[in-house]
């Protein structure tokens, strides 16, 4: 074979090969019907792009908030944040049908939200600011709710409403409801108002003996309540319109996940007669990992001196309070000292927050004239040697 045919043979080779590679590059797998395309967003996926590149698709972001509309309508509300889109409900506490909403978020913080009834009917229209928290992420929303417009006239009757998220970070189809006790007693003249949470949907199991203490918590305050309001033996019979007594018990969410929930009550009573109502608080910090109600010792290393700490930082940061109030906060240094003193009777009321241990001191622990509890956030850096990296609050420090 001479060198020029040879040369032939390999180029013809050569071409044949490029053409089988290339045929393969443009072969096509069988089309599926309705198979959405590789290169489409999700649905709701957020399309809005970083500078200088193009960002991926963000998840929804589910957010709950606790308010009213008005002076006394209380309300809770669910959202769903996609993008610039809204949706969700939200129900009255006092009544609990849940109401459709539906809505947008714009980059000033606007928000619209249409509500819907139960046959698709809109019955309501929210107009508000939607506002973030620099300190803990958390979001507010206030402006006004008004009936829908009519021939596009707008209604001049508006409600003001304000809104705030609780840190709830559930899983699934898990959420936290309020529930409550209003009972009013005409003969014994008193009137009770309690509220607490309960948490619904998921799997987990250790969900309904978190709401079996919660709730435990607050009936055994309403009985205490009822026996002290009954008459003794030989008491007059209280005049039906008389001032009389009564218990109010509201909650407060410091944290709520997969695998933990803080929760704290405020306690008020007044029974008649009394020269002054009393305020308290009870706290509920519960492992829903292991299904049990945490100690404070619980989250640090064994045998570490962890109260002197908190004391440490708590008077400091009362002190700071009580200057910053002036004479109208109530609180004075000898009480101070002695209130956040570092014994564990000072330290019974504390919440897991996602900043740190939150402190609640009573009405009085802190200063003869406290008007309401007094609040101190500890840091996890402050804590941060003292607690246990492989306890329930490790998540915080590692």
């Amino acid at each position: 074979m001479n060198n020029k045919l040879l040369c032939s043979l390999v180029t013809s080779f050569v071409i044949c090969l490029i053409a089988s590679t290339g045929c393969k590059k443009t072969n096509t797998a069988p089309s599926v019907p309705n198979a959405p395309s590789s290169s489409a967003p999700p649905s709701g996926a957020d399309l809005s792009h970083a500078e200088g590149g193009t960002a991926p698709p963000t998840l929804a972001q589910v957010k709950y908030f606790k308010g009213s509309i008005g002076n006394s309508l209380d309300l809770q509300m669910k959202l769903i944040q996609s993008g610039d889109q809204l949706t969700g409900s939200y129900y009255y506490q006092k009544i609990g049908t849940k109401i459709e909403l539906k809505g947008t978020l714009d980059k000033e913080g606007n928000v619209v939200l249409q509500e819907f009834d139960t046959k698709g009917k809109q019955t309501g229209l929210f107009r508000g600011i939607w506002t973030t928290a620099p300190d803990d992420g958390l979001v507010s929303i206030a402006g006004n709710w008004s009936k829908p417009t009519i021939d596009n006239k707008a209604d001049e009757k508006k409600t003001a409403f304000s809104i705030h998220e609780e840190p709830i970070a559930l899983s699934g189809d898990a959420e936290v409801t309020t529930k409550q006790i209003k009972e009013s007693n005409k003969k014994l003249v008193y009137e009770i108002s309690a509220q607490y949470p309960q948490i619904t949907g998921g799997a987990n199991g250790n969900f309904e003996k978190f709401n079996q203490t919660v709730r435990g918590t607050v009936l055994k305050n309403v009985a205490a309540f009822k026996k002290e309001v009954q008459p003794g033996t030989g008491d007059e019979p209280r005049p039906e319109n008389s001032m009389g007594s009564d218990l109010n018990i509201s909650y407060k969410m410091g944290l709520a996940q997969d695998d933990l929930v803080s929760v704290s009550f405020a306690i008020s009573s007044y029974y008649q007669g009394a020269a002054h109502p009393s305020a308290s608080s009870e706290v509920v910090n519960y492992d829903l990992k292991n299904g049990k109600v945490l100690k404070l010792s619980d989250v640090f290393k064994p045998s570490v001196k962890y109260l002197p700490v908190l004391s440490s930082y708590c008077i400091e940061d009362l002190k700071k309070q009580s200057k910053q109030k002036g004479s109208d906060g109530m609180l004075d240094d000898t009480s101070i000292k002695g209130g956040a003193a570092p014994t564990a009777n000072n330290y019974q009321s504390w919440t897991i927050t996602r900043k740190g241990l939150g402190i609640i001191f009573d009405p009085y622990q802190v200063g003869p004239y406290a008007a309401g509890a007094q609040f101190v956030t500890v840091p996890y850096s402050t804590l941060k040697e003292l607690i246990n990296p492989d306890g329930p609050l490790g998540q915080f420090v590692r």
